[in-house]
């Protein structure tokens, strides 16, 4: 929040999981709870829950103002198959809005590719959504300060500053950035925070028939994320880039991207 001030002034079908420990990046909640401030909202992907059904875009556009039918969202879904040949192949047409209505993978310019079930070792979804970075490199490339990191960790945008340079969408290393249609300035998830500092819930993790997303505050160690994150290992996207994420995921795969 005191950069952005200082800035004004001064002018992110299928089951079967499997987890590889060793590609993964472990997140250690423990050094969060001995950091400050009392709030650090952090967000929970159970990947073995996920079904891809899509709910979670369809509330996220509705609660968002993101048009429905543009190819934009805050939060979106992925489809993984791995081959027996070693092949992956990885889609998410519309973001998974309508879920995955068909077995065939959608391969952009290339069209579907219809894999027969015989040659899949194995298949899983991924929700995605901005990582809220404990160190944002969106926040470090916005030359006026629209991007900003509030006290309690979430990176927001001020749609009034934003100039539209696009630096922010750049510098995102999770593609969770993205030029709003109707503000036409950039975007992202921002962990609904119009809700959650008012104590309710994400628009997507209430939408989720089966509890695959939750958010909390990691500084708490009642919360009920916290627990889990104290006795269960949990994996983050991307840990060479050193933007020490704020998302994380319970069977998290090495293939995913």
């Amino acid at each position: 929040m005191k950069r952005r001030e200082f800035l004004k002034t001064s002018l992110m079908f299928v089951s079967g999981a499997s987890v590889s420990l060793g590609a993964l990046e472990f997140f250690d909640v423990r050094e969060v709870l001995a950091a400050h401030p009392e709030v650090r909202w952090g967000f929970l992907v159970d990947t073995y829950k996920c079904v891809g059904c899509g709910f979670c875009v369809k509330a996220c556009k509705t609660e968002n103002e993101i048009p429905f039918e543009a190819n934009v969202t805050r939060t979106w879904v992925e489809r993984y198959v791995t081959l027996h040949d070693g092949r992956v192949l990885a889609d998410s047409p519309k973001g998974a809005r309508d879920g995955f209505t068909t077995s065939k993978i959608d391969r952009a310019s290339e069209g579907f590719e219809d894999v027969p079930q015989d040659e899949i070792s194995q298949a899983f979804f991924v929700p995605k959504l901005c990582n809220q970075c404990d160190n944002p490199p969106c926040v470090q490339v916005c030359p006026v300060g629209a991007t900003y990191q509030a006290d309690d960790g979430v990176v927001l945008v001020d749609r009034k500053w934003c100039i539209g340079c696009g630096y922010c969408i750049m510098g995102c290393p999770y593609g969770a950035r993205f030029f709003n249609p109707v503000t036409h300035v950039a975007d992202k998830c921002n962990f609904c925070y119009h809700r959650i500092t008012k104590g309710l819930n994400t628009a997507c993790a209430q939408a989720c028939p089966f509890g695959a997303r939750q958010v909390g505050n990691l500084k708490n160690p009642d919360d009920p994320i916290t627990k889990i994150l104290l006795t269960q290992r949990v994996g983050i996207l991307k840990d060479e880039f050193g933007t020490k994420p704020q998302v994380l995921y319970i069977g998290l795969n090495k293939e995913v991207r």
